[in-house]
């Protein structure tokens, strides 16, 4: 079993291909993207924290469909655009406005907003974020799990840590 992590997937919300120019001409293309990126990577056995915006103006039904698609047992860290049917649907192991974990020898804090301070900061823990989709510069140990940084899938901790490492010693070469 892997656990990934991801955000700000918005299905079905046409705002996320203008606002964030998301590579899809419409939304059922974008929607029918995620979902195949998703379980490209997620096993059935898996484990996802979703750190908000799953789904916005679409049907409660049609987001019992989305959480049947997509692979893994999946937990909600709530965000600003998920609504009473998001909060609702069965397809949740969790949902929650924050969360702990410990994984890999790292402890981590998940909201879906970007912490200016958290708890432990300075004892080495983690902050993991969506709802900046990639646009906002990060922290040390703070870091945007967001579709939008991520080509548009879950990832893992080890590719999150991995990403700031890679960048770190572009800046240093």
């Amino acid at each position: 079993m892997a656990v990934f992590f991801t955000s700000d997937t918005h299905f079905g919300d046409p705002r996320v291909l203008r606002i964030d120019k998301r590579p899809f001409r419409t939304i059922p293309e974008h929607d029918e993207a995620l979902i195949a990126n998703w379980n490209a990577v997620v096993s059935a056995d898996d484990e996802v924290w979703h750190l908000g915006d799953f789904a916005l103006h679409v049907r409660p039904e049609r987001i019992d469909e989305l959480l049947g698609l997509i692979n893994g047992r999946k937990h909600l860290i709530t965000g600003n655009n998920d609504g009473a049917a998001t909060l609702a649907a069965k397809g949740w192991e969790s949902v929650q406005a924050y969360a702990e974990l410990m994984l890999d020898g790292h402890a981590m804090v998940m909201c879906h907003y970007a912490f200016r301070t958290w708890k432990n900061m300075g004892r080495g823990w983690i902050d993991l974020h969506g709802h900046s989709h990639g646009k906002l510069k990060p922290q040390t140990r703070q870091f945007d799990v967001g579709v939008d940084a991520f080509d548009y899938r879950p990832v893992t901790l080890e590719t999150i840590l991995g990403t700031r490492r890679r960048r770190m010693a572009v800046k240093t070469d």
